[in-house]
């Protein structure tokens, strides 16, 4: 059956994540690499990731480059939060990322809005 829509964004948030975690760039990067294979996406180059801020503000932020688009990650350090969109126009489930995302990160809370692009 033939999509209806260009792409599908998953735009997931985490709260109350593992705090060791989400300042870790090893894990971090080890997320992204275990995320694309779960949801069976090819990466496309090498994880991009930097921290940068300032005060509250400081954390990592992640990029992935996909070869349907592309999964982005933000962590808030002070709130213990994780903020990530995956944007594909290959079908993924986005449910089952939800719950590898939320596992992954040991989350105690998530929220999930599902855009269908067209």
């Amino acid at each position: 059956m033939m999509q209806k829509y260009w792409g599908l964004s998953a735009v997931i948030n985490l709260y109350e994540c593992d705090s060791d975690l989400i300042k870790n760039p090893k894990i971090i990067k080890d997320f992204i690499i275990e995320l694309c294979d779960f949801i069976k996406m090819r990466r496309q180059g090498d994880v991009l990731i930097d921290r940068f801020g300032e005060g509250k503000l400081e954390g990592y932020s992640v990029m992935q480059f996909i070869q349907t688009s592309s999964i982005t990650a933000h962590f808030d350090e002070e709130k213990n939060r994780t903020f990530i969109d995956i944007f594909s126009c290959k079908e993924f489930d986005s449910a089952k990322a939800l719950k590898f995302c939320q596992l992954f990160f040991k989350a105690k809370n998530v929220k999930m809005k599902v855009i269908k692009r067209d």
